[in-house]
């Protein structure tokens, strides 16, 4: 859905920012569609590692740079970017304000981003898996974070909703500027 929103949204050039990027799945599609070069930033060297790998075995290697590290303790080293995507990462951070912040800020045209829907039935499924983490004292949980709150932050630097498709589950957001300022800055280090 992510892929398919961005498509619409007419972003499927220049360069792409794929913040907890896995073991690249998004990024290599974007890829194949018309990207020209991404960074992948994740925090997991096992997906990395497996990202890597994949992108030698494509063929993909110059195309890539990868990132091993936390997307908001790296930031201030990353270029602005056409495209920043956050698939399904919001809710990994019990603070959304700092990565959504972040992110912002790297995005010269285009944000896509996936959340669990702020509904009832959601929050209690986050509860309940949250509830064994807690009792085996693993310290990974999962949040369901304020859609209007995140939206505000997004609209006041001057992104307009492009494309909102929802699961049962999901919400799945493109953003959109066509501020030309921003898109010109591309490559240019945030401040």
């Amino acid at each position: 859905m992510l892929q398919d929103g961005i498509a619409r949204a007419g972003v499927l050039t220049g360069t792409l920012l794929d913040i907890g990027s896995g073991v690249g799945s998004l990024t290599f599609g974007l890829l194949e569609r018309g990207i020209t070069h991404a960074i992948a930033v994740d925090a997991s060297s096992a997906y990395n590692r497996v990202a890597r790998q994949e992108a030698e075995r494509a063929g993909r290697a110059a195309d890539l740079q990868f990132v091993h590290a936390d997307f908001v303790s790296v930031a201030p080293e990353l270029p602005v970017t056409t495209l920043v995507t956050l698939d399904r990462l919001v809710c990994c951070y019990p603070s959304y304000e700092p990565l959504l912040d972040a992110a912002i800020r790297h995005a010269g045209r285009c944000l896509a981003l996936s959340y669990p829907r702020d509904v009832w039935y959601v929050r209690l499924g986050v509860t309940l898996e949250n509830g064994p983490r807690r009792l085996t004292k693993k310290s990974f949980r999962t949040f369901v974070h304020p859609v209007d709150r995140m939206e505000r932050m997004i609209r006041a630097a001057g992104f307009n909703l492009s494309s909102r498709c929802e699961t049962w589950m999901w919400s799945v957001d493109v953003y959109t500027r066509g501020d030309d300022a921003a898109v010109q800055g591309q490559g240019a280090a945030p401040d």
